[in-house]
């Protein structure tokens, strides 16, 4: 096989994401002033379709705030802004995002001691009750939506609900979830949720946002302002009167724009669904190949599986050979580095391109055990 020319490379990795042509293309639009009405226009219909998409039937009670910057803007946004004087957060950590969670809340100082699981442990809502039960300071709890450590779903569902009956605020770190996994924001009464354009939205890097209860927006406005950039309730006050406190990411506004009209088309559970079939075609050729997943399927998400690296090779060989044909996977994080790779399936991808990864990667595995 000759070596891959990197004219089409397919990211197998959580985000960036390979983009369809339409999206592409929508980077190409004329030049256009952030100051100008046709701004204005775009930013209302993308946070419109935001909320067509992820809370459906309960437009009037959302609203999107827009920020230029990766996901991790968005997060810190929600952490900084959604706490009154004197009030806690508490950081439920079960992976590298969710110690990101706490890194951010404690260099303002405002998390009280974390609640800490193994990674590939989901955390328990009777334990979070109990926590909250405990520390009437702390008014918010902030979790990771789908844990891309290990491709570990969280049960935000019941934690939300816990979150809720005890009248504290629940805000979810979706970044690699939202368009890839199930998520009632409405129904489970979520406050605050952060996404991004370029993982399962399958736009591009540089825009993210928070979809955010009306209501606690309008309270949020009067508490302390922990940050200028990062300030949520600058942006949903400027936004909300069709305009923006600095320059966005223009070009990759109209990508995010093309991107959500693209997931309404195909509506976002039939998104889920597909990307649940990619996954399963993934695991079952792992399988029979005898890669062993991280977790058990009870665990794990519709668009990431951790597998545990094969005997007798590593990981740079691995990803090497697989990048020489043309498909890039993902290493392990923290102690997990040398011990796992990761195969994310979100993105523009078909069936087929997913078949000619598992042949390639087959092919590289036979190659190395042929050698042993």
């Amino acid at each position: 096989m000759t070596a891959f020319s990197g004219e089409a490379m397919i990211l197998l990795n959580p985000g960036p994401v390979n983009i369809s042509e339409r999206v592409r293309r929508a980077l190409t639009r004329p030049d256009l002033c952030h100051r100008e009405p046709e701004c204005a226009e775009l930013l209302a219909r993308i946070r419109h379709k935001l909320l067509q998409a992820f809370v459906p039937g309960h437009e009037a009670e959302y609203t999107a705030i827009l920020l230029t910057g990766s996901g991790t803007a968005a997060v810190e946004a929600c952490l900084l802004s959604c706490l009154p004087p004197g009030k806690r957060l508490l950081i439920v950590n079960n992976g590298v995002y969710g110690q990101r969670l706490m890194d951010m809340a404690s260099l303002q100082r405002l998390a009280i001691p974390d609640l800490k699981y193994e990674w590939t442990c989901r955390p328990d809502p009777e334990t979070i009750r109990v926590a909250l039960t405990q520390h009437p300071e702390v008014q918010a709890v902030a979790l990771v939506h789908h844990e891309t450590t290990v491709g570990l779903i969280n049960p935000v569902h019941e934690i939300a609900e816990v979150v809720d009956n005890l009248g504290r605020v629940c805000i979810v770190d979706s970044v690699s979830g939202l368009g890839g996994e199930p998520l009632d924001i409405a129904g489970r009464h979520i406050y605050l949720v952060a996404g991004t354009a370029g993982k399962c939205i399958q736009g591009v890097p540089g825009v993210s946002f928070v979809l955010a209860r009306k209501g606690f927006m309008e309270r949020a406005r009067h508490y302390q302002r922990r940050s200028w950039y990062l300030s949520l309730a600058r942006y949903y006050e400027a936004q909300e009167q069709g305009s923006v406190p600095c320059t966005p990411a223009i070009q990759v506004l109209f990508a995010f724009d093309e991107a959500l009209t693209e997931l309404l088309e195909e509506g976002v559970a039939n998104r889920i669904k597909r990307y649940g079939q990619a996954a399963a075609l993934i695991r079952e050729r792992m399988q029979a190949l005898g890669v062993r997943p991280v977790l058990p399927a009870s665990h794990q998400s519709h668009s990431l599986t951790a597998f545990y690296m094969p005997e007798g090779i590593s990981y740079q060989t691995l990803h090497d050979q697989l990048k020489a044909r043309g498909f890039v996977i993902y290493a392990g994080q923290g102690h997990l580095e040398s011990t796992i790779f990761r195969i994310a399936n979100m993105g523009a991808l078909t069936e087929n391109d997913v078949a000619a990864f598992l042949d390639a990667f087959q092919d590289v595995l036979e190659h190395h055990r042929g050698q042993a």
